[in-house]
């Protein structure tokens, strides 16, 4: 691809976004799959993985600030927490700025993504990957829920699109060891896609984790890169408290981790859980 070309996403059919290439970092272009980071000058650098964003610089934090300190505060008392994916170390970066989890184990598919990702979006880890809290383990995100001896208090499933490589972190089978894997207390959250474009997604995710999980929903945010409206996040566990905690509770739990984010605050927390009622009409339909 010549500088200072367009490259388009093709994540929907008959209608898109582009994004202008400053300047061509990586491309890899096999027969399975098309890989390529470039510089763009509104959003910084940004990943795609077969026409598809994946991440940006400029956004990246509302993504991950909501993935991981939505479940970590509403649980208050997270020690071990499990990452499934994430090989950006983004999602490590955010979760590791809690200093009371005592260890982060983190289950991706493949080890050069996160030497590809310290590489080229350093940003991302931001030096996480020294915390010496954390693990990496190499392996299937399914086969570790469903064979691994250890409890975590919060799972999070940072998988791509339910196409290809990440559909088996929709399934039946991986929310099953999820369950298993957590502890009295416990929280998934994972992805679940823009909702107004990808209704189907988020509606075979509630059926199935209501499979396994007393406690089912979705919270929401908005992030420009992922564009066609809100992104939802599927939220799993057996204890509903911990989706109906109030601002003034979860703002002590803030003040006391000491943390200053850019996106999350108490009142976005308390908020993000109250859904379009496009959704939740499309939940009560299915159900």
């Amino acid at each position: 691809m010549a500088q200072d070309e367009m490259w388009y996403e093709t994540l929907h059919a008959g209608f898109g976004q582009y994004f202008s290439v400053d300047k061509e970092l990586y491309r890899e272009k096999t027969e399975h799959q098309d890989l390529i980071i470039f510089e763009n000058a509104a959003l910084g650098r940004v990943m795609a993985l077969d026409g598809v964003v994946q991440t940006t610089e400029r956004d990246e934090f509302i993504y991950h600030e909501m993935m991981t300190h939505v479940p970590l505060l509403a649980h208050g008392a997270a020690k071990k927490v499990l990452i499934i994916g994430g090989g950006d170390g983004a999602m490590l970066r955010e979760v590791s700025r809690h200093k009371n989890i005592e260890q982060i184990t983190m289950v991706e598919i493949d080890a050069g993504v996160v030497n590809f990702c310290k590489q080229y979006l350093p940003n991302h880890s931001a030096g996480a990957y020294e915390d010496p809290r954390f693990k990496l383990v190499i392996d299937d995100g399914v086969n570790f829920v469903n064979q691994s001896s250890d409890k975590f208090d919060v799972i999070i499933s940072d998988c791509t699109d339910p196409i290809g490589p990440g559909e088996s972190l929709f399934t039946s089978e991986f929310y099953a060891g999820c369950h298993r894997c957590l502890n009295e207390n416990g929280i998934f959250v994972a992805q679940n896609g823009v909702c107004f474009l990808q209704q189907d997604e988020a509606i075979n995710s509630h059926r199935k984790l209501g499979h396994y999980f007393s406690d089912v929903s979705f919270y929401q945010a908005a992030i420009p890169t992922y564009y066609g409206g809100i992104m939802t996040f599927a939220w799993a566990s057996d204890n509903p408290a911990l989706r109906q905690l109030d601002s003034a509770t979860l703002q002590a739990r803030l003040d006391a981790a000491g943390l200053t984010c850019r996106y999350y605050n108490s009142a976005i927390h308390t908020g993000s859980f109250a859904l379009p009622q496009y959704l939740l009409n499309a939940l009560s339909d299915a159900s």
